[in-house]
């Protein structure tokens, strides 16, 4: 009898080992190298004499292929064709992964509750009965004869309904349930997932089915599985949301048809998700009048400008060391920008307890609210509010000085529309912002002069 052959394998990033080691060589993570049995060697791509059996696949001319056809078609949700990059394309295979219980199976049956007015679609479930769908659906009010339900687990009989059935959107619920029969191990180990992707890209690829695939994530918010997944797909959309807020973020973190980084924002409420069309009205909403350590800033998520409100609070510190804590806002950069403002800005701050908070569950990573974090940081330390309707954007530089962001006209546009009179930003030497109507701009060379300019100090 022929000695079984096992292979070891990291359970974190899919990396492959010929012995077990307590940390894997490839990510450092401890106890996640796990025993697996190789799967057995084919030759099925092959004939007699060692020729290919795909043979007969021939290379087109660039020029020979026809694209005058539209292979976009819109979801019915708005958020999510801006985030698709102007809707979803035929034949893609497109990724959403998000924690427990946000609500990834409930966006993706909305979705198919559109579709199927206009399209034949086969909701795949791994996780739920048919009954429970149809209940699930009767709660959102999606219904139609050309929506199809499926609560199956094996590849080999998905790929048959899919076969029988001919539907143009396919939907499978999740990819960690999915099994092929042929391989040993257990639905949601690394070589499954990778498996069950590859014969989903196969399918959306060779019959122009368009396949969303619902994925889980781990601990450390990435989509459980091999990274090579990500790496597989077309785009990949993550589904974010606080556990005590309504709201949700859908965010493109890789996308073949569109921006990356673009966002779409929806609400929680009894009867599914409803599109947030206006992201920085929401996020603005219930800011306090006259408190100071608050200021306004506009960030680019994607294409889209995006209103964001920075809280800070700076209080003497109780014990010897200072203490410092940021939510939503990159906790190097925060404690990079205190020091900036007592060395360039003459603000004792290292003896104060420094917090800041992003408004409404966004994280901030651009430089562009570097200067409204400085603003928020001084308006606390002096107790002295910053106006309600002035909103500042510009980088920080080491020395204090202000430097020039990206995209200035856009997001000056976006302040105005909102309703800001005044804006501080960096000073340019050589083309001006565009200039908005009703709203005053202030230009600055650095922290200081924006402090003076917001404060009066």
């Amino acid at each position: 009898m022929a000695k079984v052959r096992s292979i070891f394998y990291c359970t974190e990033c899919g990396n492959e080992t010929p012995k077990w080691a307590g940390k894997c060589p490839a990510c450092g993570a401890w106890n996640t190298v796990v025993e697996q049995e190789a799967a057995p060697k084919t030759k099925s791509g092959r004939l007699s004499g060692g020729r290919s059996a795909f043979h007969s696949v021939k290379a087109i001319s660039l020029t020979e292929i026809d694209t005058k056809e539209e292979i976009r078609f819109f979801t019915g949700m708005g958020e999510l064709d801006r985030v698709l990059g102007g809707g979803a394309v035929k034949g893609s295979l497109v990724l959403v992964g998000g924690a427990p219980g946000v609500g990834k199976s409930t966006l993706m049956l909305q979705i198919c509750g559109s579709l199927c007015e206009n399209n034949r679609v086969l909701y795949v479930s791994g996780e739920e009965s048919v009954r429970q769908l149809k209940l699930r659906a009767q709660r959102l009010g999606v219904g139609g004869g050309r929506l199809l339900v499926l609560s199956e687990t094996a590849l080999e009989d998905v790929l048959q309904s899919v076969s029988d059935e001919e539907p143009d959107i396919l939907v499978v619920d999740s990819i960690q349930t999915l099994y092929n029969g042929a391989l040993e191990s257990p639905p949601g180990s690394i070589g499954q997932v990778k498996d069950c992707t590859m014969a989903l890209m196969q399918l959306a690829k060779g019959k122009n089915v368009t396949v969303f695939v619902i994925g889980h994530v781990n601990k450390e918010g990435s989509i459980a599985g091999p990274k090579v997944l990500e790496h597989m797909v077309d785009c990949v959309l993550y589904f974010e949301g606080e556990q005590h807020s309504t709201f949700r973020i859908l965010r493109a973190a890789k996308n073949r048809f569109g921006a990356t980084n673009e966002i779409g924002v929806f609400e929680m409420v009894d009867a599914g998700l409803e599109e947030v069309e206006n992201p920085s009205q929401m996020l603005l909403s219930g800011r306090p009048d006259g408190a100071p350590g608050t200021c306004v800033t506009c960030v680019m998520e994607g294409m889209r400008p995006v209103l964001a409100e920075i809280q800070a609070l700076l209080a003497p510190a109780s014990y010897g060391n200072a203490r410092r804590s940021s939510n939503g806002f990159d906790f190097g950069r925060a404690a990079m920008l205190l020091a900036v403002l007592e060395k360039r800005g003459g603000l004792k701050v290292s003896a104060c307890d420094a917090y800041m908070n992003i408004i409404g569950g966004l994280t901030l990573d651009e430089p562009a609210a570097d200067l409204a974090a400085i603003l928020a940081l001084a308006s606390s330390y002096l107790d002295r509010p910053i106006a309600a309707d002035l909103a500042a954007i510009g980088e920080v530089g080491l020395t204090g000085e202000l430097r020039a962001v990206n995209n200035l006209d856009q997001r000056l546009s976006e302040v105005c529309r909102l309703g800001f009179k005044t804006c501080v930003v960096p000073l340019r030497r050589g083309k001006k912002p565009a200039p908005q109507e009703g709203l005053r701009i202030i230009e600055a060379a650095d922290i200081g002069e924006a402090i003076r300019a917001a404060l009066g100090k």
